[in-house]
């Protein structure tokens, strides 16, 4: 089998390189890296059934006894949650768990670009002519993401920003939406389940553009306007995005939606001249290096 590097990213609460502890380490190597990965990735990955029914199984009440081992392994905090008076009814349940309010708190400053989700994220400043560039991985275009539905705002977005914000099963897997505004579109991009592990990334699968995904179009009361795309991965049987219809209105800090069990991402894309990233965290993305964010933390500034 091929060896490679656990993946590492910078966490910006300690200043530390830290290495990502992967559940299910060992069978993304086996599905990505052996020689039997061909024979594997149709029945993982091409096809919804595997991760369809690893949700049927997380949703059953059998599945809290991984609950207790997957806490202690990943270290995950539970005096954040908001914990049910019975515990939680499934692996599912858990997994989906809201936050307390005061866990992750608005700043005070208004104009504060917000990271939507508990992430690793990378950001790309500025996209020639609307392709993303990863240091490690594939190029892709907006125009990818977006799908043929969105083939009318592809151009908007060309020049503009991007930022990648990869969920771990660690994370708060619910997402925020990041400022007041209006949703002016919606819809959904059937397609794969491929890993969102760097591990799979860096094999050059084109991920974002093939998996199954939701796209928002938003329209903040500022004035500009972004993509928000929720993207399915392997072990996740669904997304659940909140008031899926459009001319939708939504607030800063409200709940955008959530995954269940599996590794996801939230791609944000904004037009050109809107935002401007923390310095630390563009540098660490020059460097191929994710940074450790929280939902409804400050990662930049609107312009």
């Amino acid at each position: 089998m091929e060896t490679q590097e656990a993946p590492r990213f910078y966490d910006r609460a300690t200043g530390q390189i830290r290495t990502e502890e992967v559940l299910g380490d060992k069978w993304l190597r086996l599905a990505y890296c052996s020689p039997i990965r061909g024979l594997l990735q149709w029945p993982l990955f091409s096809c919804g059934l595997f991760s369809q029914a690893m949700g049927w199984y997380l949703n059953r009440k059998a599945s809290v006894s991984r609950i207790a081992p997957t806490v202690k392994q990943l270290g995950i905090d539970l005096n954040e949650a908001i914990v049910p008076q019975d515990g939680f009814s499934s692996f599912n349940d858990f997994f989906a768990r809201e936050l307390k309010p005061e866990a992750r708190p608005l700043p005070a400053n208004t104009n504060a670009l917000l990271s939507p989700a508990d992430c690793r994220i990378t950001v790309y400043p500025e996209l020639t002519a609307g392709l993303v560039v990863p240091v490690k991985g594939t190029p892709y275009g907006i125009g990818d993401l977006l799908g043929i539905q969105g083939n009318r705002y592809a151009r908007r977005f060309d020049g503009g920003s991007l930022i990648v914000c990869r969920l771990c099963p660690a994370d708060y897997h619910r997402y925020h939406f990041i400022d007041d505004g209006i949703q002016e579109d919606y819809w959904v991009l059937r397609g794969k389940y491929h890993s969102v592990n760097p591990i799979a990334l860096t094999r050059g699968y084109k991920v974002f553009t093939e998996n199954l995904r939701t796209v928002r179009i938003l329209r903040f009361k500022r004035g500009a306007l972004a993509a928000m795309f929720a993207v399915g991965a392997f072990g996740v049987a669904s997304i659940h995005d909140y008031a899926d219809e459009k001319e939708m209105e939504f607030f800063r800090g409200n709940q955008a939606g959530f995954f269940t069990f599996g590794g996801s991402t939230v791609i944000m894309a904004f037009e050109p001249g809107k935002i401007k990233f923390d310095q630390d965290i563009l540098e660490h993305s020059v460097q191929g290096i994710e940074t450790l964010v929280k939902a409804n933390s400050s990662i930049g500034e609107w312009l």
